[in-house]
């Protein structure tokens, strides 16, 4: 050519080559051509604008959807889609090959894709498998780098900790090429910090820990402009980097890609893969390992904000929920806090053990609506309330009622939009005469378990749950914890969680108690698993929706002297008291005694016991202006059981046998006890009477009702009536 003279055409160039000019819009969905690339796909050779649908047809159809997803991968990593294609007739039969290189761009308010490239025929292909299966050229290599692709970002995607993640990268085998050395690195303020590594040994790496994002190294030059950096030679690195080639230099490698770990437009770290071998880092090939950097950059991303959450919330958990404190003698506690209603990992269960006056202390436990920050912020702050309340010796009734009045202030204040509610019980124990005195507002009943493993649960008055209503009472049951007894509290959560309701979940935990027979820290695990565990230890409810809440227990062991914790005496008891303006506490009296009695042998003496306990209870309250207090015992002696109920009144008269009229509503209840029971016998008890009754367990037939042994001491003519 001489000096001077115009150059040539860039279509003449290409022609000249053999090869075509293309371009392709795909929010015009067509395709222009020139000569020579309308040539290559089997046209007239003359410059042509195709449809999408007029080009797909030219091509076989797998390599079309090559072409889609190489220009994906091409426009996430900044790089050149190139791909081999086969070229068909009308009539299916393969013209030739071409290689395609274009550089293709995204138009995000289109939301179209643009490309400008080249096709250029190649050496034919081999056979076609056995099999019949249509392969493109490169059709292995790219299924098995999109088979990988997949694959990684599916176990990245369920890494949940850094090292996890860390494990998933060192694990990963690219297809064609794989790294032999592996580092994070992460940045803190102005210094790059090495998040962790693989194929190096950890005495090799104290120079990368912790450097200046300044120094000339290819990861902190990646961190500080955001761009890839690929060095496919020793040379290479040398030239670029000469300051920290010495540092690279003795782990003997031949390749380096440095990529940035990229979220939400922020570079978070670098990621270096080492290479033992020389790597050309083609188009295809930077394409896959920019699609690695940024699932493992989201992957950390998310590792991170995990592991930062379970470090705020177990530190937010551990300082919320209180130790046991020093053992009690004659006593025993277990606690147990599960939090299994998903997202924090602490919400607004609690217990607390609180130390009294007197060498007494409380055991509390409660429920703050909710399960999320707030929820866990007022239940840190009701547990201090209680707290200090308990601690100025006030009694059950009045803690609760003072807390309720501080959860009301601090929930309907005017700006709060979301007041919220608590549930609580609170018990006073004295550890020496085991009386305890229960408070509770709205919170499930305590349940009782026998030395000799019956299981009941135990009703007590309450009131509104805290919070609701600042002048709300709170009535304090009382009752003694039997030696060998161990009382259960517990959140809704152990009851509920599986799909149950309160009744069927009862008698799950009910069977769990019942079948126990370990010490307390061992009944609290099972417990937990049985609700909690896993599926073979637990099963679900009926209910559809499977609603899980955090569990809080706490269980209470009253020892018995000179016995080991666990050990069962004979005499398995229980007191209730009923009020004059509680006579709905009847139905309860009916239904403890059913409960205490549940492997009596013979069911007419069951029935029986109910019956008279009803008629007792009714005629102190219809005959008197006294509370009742009920006392029942089964005691066993000699291989056979006795039932012993008594029932106490401060009343001064004394009941009578009378003869009922036929239409007379009372005056029957004596008679009753003196046809059902085996003795009986009402004491006077110097400000008061005890009127009792006494059954000796028989088989199981249903004999008739026995007649009574005669009334004893005490019973003498007097104006009540039975």
């Amino acid at each position: 050519m001489r000096t001077g003279e115009p150059l040539p055409a860039v279509e003449e160039v290409l022609a000249a080559l053999a090869t075509g000019l293309w371009h392709w819009d795909t929010a015009d969905k067509l395709v222009t051509v020139d000569a020579e690339a309308a040539r290559l796909l089997g046209l007239r050779a003359a410059p042509a604008t195709l449809t999408e649908a007029q080009t797909r047809a030219r091509l076989h159809p797998a390599d079309w959807n090559e072409i889609t997803s190489v220009v994906q991968l091409a426009v996430a990593g900044s790089t050149l889609a190139e791909v081999r294609v086969r070229i068909m007739d009308e009539q299916g039969t393969l013209l030739r090959v071409v290689r395609s290189r274009s550089k293709p761009s995204y138009d995000p308010e289109r939301r179209a894709y643009v490309l400008t490239g080249t096709l250029q025929e190649v050496a034919e292909p081999g056979p076609e498998p056995a099999d019949g299966r249509a392969t493109t050229v490169t059709g292995p290599w790219r299924r098995s780098r999109e088979a990988f692709l997949l694959d990684a970002g599916r176990a990245l995607a369920e890494a949940r900790s850094t090292a996890e993640v860390l494990r998933v990268a060192a694990g990963l085998s690219m297809p064609g090429f794989s790294p032999d050395g592996l580092v994070v690195f992460g940045v803190e303020g102005d210094r790059l910090t090495m998040t962790g590594h693989h194929g190096h040994r950890s005495d090799e790496m104290g120079p990368f820990t912790d450097m200046p994002l300044a120094m000339e190294y290819p990861a902190a030059e990646v961190v500080r402009t955001g761009r890839a950096v690929y060095l496919s030679s020793p040379e290479e690195y040398k030239d670029r980097y000469p300051v920290t080639w010495p540092l690279a230099r003795p782990f003997g490698r031949s390749s380096w890609a440095f990529l940035p770990l990229t979220v939400g437009g922020r570079t978070m770290g670098a990621w270096m893969a080492g290479f033992a071998y020389p790597v050309a880092f083609t188009p295809d090939e930077r394409a896959v390992l920019t699609t690695v950097a940024r699932m493992l950059a989201q992957a950390l991303s998310r590792a991170t904000t995990a592991e930062s959450e379970r470090e705020l919330t177990e530190g937010l958990q551990r300082s919320m929920l209180p130790s046991l404190g020093p053992e009690v003698p004659g006593v025993g506690i277990a606690a147990r806090y599960i939090p299994t209603g998903g997202g924090l990992q602490v919400g607004g269960d609690w217990y607390d053990v609180i130390p009294l006056p007197a060498d007494r202390f409380a055991l509390v436990i409660g429920d703050v609506q909710g399960h999320d920050v707030r929820a866990a912020g007022l239940m840190g702050q009701l547990r201090i309330a209680l707290r200090a309340y308990a601690s100025e010796g006030h009694r059950p009734d009045a803690v609760l009622s003072r807390a309720s009045r501080f959860l009301h202030g601090i929930t309907h204040d005017e700006e709060m939009s979301d007041p919220r509610f608590a549930t609580c019980l609170y018990v006073a124990v004295d550890p020496v005469t085991g009386r305890l005195e229960i408070a509770r507002a709205g919170h499930p009943d305590p349940v009782i378990r026998m030395a000799d493993g019956t299981v009941m649960l135990r009703p007590t008055a309450g009131g509104l749950p805290l919070g609701i209503d600042p002048d709300a009472d709170y009535p304090t049951t009382r009752f003694v914890l039997q030696p060998g007894e161990t009382l259960t509290l517990c959140t809704d959560g152990l009851i509920e969680t599986g799909g149950h309701d309160l009744d069927s979940g009862w008698q799950r935990l009910r069977a769990i108690l019942e079948g126990h027979d370990g010490d307390l820290e061992s009944l609290a695990d099972v417990l937990v698993q049985g609700v909690h565990g896993p599926s073979s230890h637990h099963t679900t409810g009926p209910l559809a929706d499977r609603r899980e809440d955090d569990i809080a227990l706490l269980l209470l062991r009253r020892a018995v002297p000179g016995h080991d914790t666990a050990a069962r005496p004979r005499v398995r008891r229980m007191l209730l008291s009923v009020g004059q303006d509680e006579p709905e506490r009847i139905a309860e009296a009916r239904r403890f005694v059913r409960d205490l009695l549940h492997d009596w042998a013979a069911p007419d003496q069951v029935d029986s016991a109910e019956l008279l306990v009803s008629e007792m209870l009714t005629n102190v309250l219809v005959h008197t202006d006294t509370d009742a207090l009920l006392l029942a015992e089964v005691i066993e002696e000699g291989g056979r059981r006795r039932l012993r109920i008594e029932v106490f009144d401060t009343g001064d008269d004394l009941p009578h046998k009378r003869r009922p009229g036929e239409l007379a509503s009372s005056g029957r209840g004596l008679l009753l006890i003196g046809i059902l029971a085996d003795t009986w016998g009402v004491d006077p008890r110097g400000e008061g009477k005890s009127i009792w009754f006494e059954l000796y367990e028989r088989s199981g037939e249903r004999d008739g009702p026995k007649p009574g042994g005669g009334s004893g001491g005490g019973a003498s003519e007097g104006v009540g009536g039975a």
